[in-house]
């Protein structure tokens, strides 16, 4: 089993799709460094040298921001949205859609699910 920045990459799929087990790796991009090092495509992850995994893990460590790195930078873009206070920001700290996407009825995801404020009556107590 292949680990790279982190990752085990499941052994009998193919290295294009294998790769993008890494935050922040997609189809292209993984297409894109595939081409960089000249590996087919359609290579199982198993087939790999290790000549092939070391020159991978190069290339993700000095060209791209993957896994821990991108997940920071995220999360620094969302909180300095929110300190300045831009609408984005705003949407970001009540929790609520911020791509102009209706609320009234859906974003059950981001709201919620909220429970009926009129709930079935209670039989007295004796």
């Amino acid at each position: 089993m292949a680990r790279i920045a982190g990752v085990d990459l499941p052994r009998n799929k193919r290295i294009m799709i294998g790769l993008r087990y890494i935050y922040g790796i997609g189809i292209s991009r993984s297409k894109e460094i595939l081409e960089k090092i000249q590996i087919n495509t359609n290579t199982k992850i198993k087939d790999l040298n290790d000549e092939e995994i070391i020159s991978i893990r190069n290339i993700l460590n000095n060209e791209y921001q993957i896994e821990g790195d991108l997940k920071r930078l995220e999360t620094l873009n969302i909180k300095r949205l929110m300190d300045i206070g831009s609408y984005k920001g705003r949407r970001h700290r009540i929790g609520l859609p911020l791509r102009g996407q209706r609320t009234r009825t859906n974003a059950r995801t981001r709201r919620g699910n909220k429970k009926t404020i009129a709930g079935k009556k209670k039989a007295p107590r004796k």
